[in-house]
């Protein structure tokens, strides 16, 4: 299992800004600002798993493993 001195800097950085834009999504109301704050989130989300898939590759890791580890990681600091 990994942790997080296996993972580097800049996952968690992604992971933790992809999280921020959902977050300020939800405490949206206002229709247009919600399509423009859910297509930030969604670009962030996608440098995420970008990310996670080219390390998962580099490292000969399992994806769903280096995201869960991840998740735990970013989330569970946040929590």
């Amino acid at each position: 299992m990994q942790t997080r001195a296996d993972l580097p800097e800049h996952l968690l950085q992604l992971q933790r800004t992809a999280d921020s834009e959902h977050l300020a999504l939800q405490q949206l109301s206002d229709s247009e600002e919600r399509r423009r704050q859910r297509q930030f989130w969604f670009e962030a989300a996608y440098a995420v798993q970008t990310a996670v898939t080219l390390y998962a590759q580099t490292k000969g890791l399992n994806h769903f493993e280096v995201e869960r580890t991840l998740h735990g990681i970013v989330r569970g600091a946040s929590r």
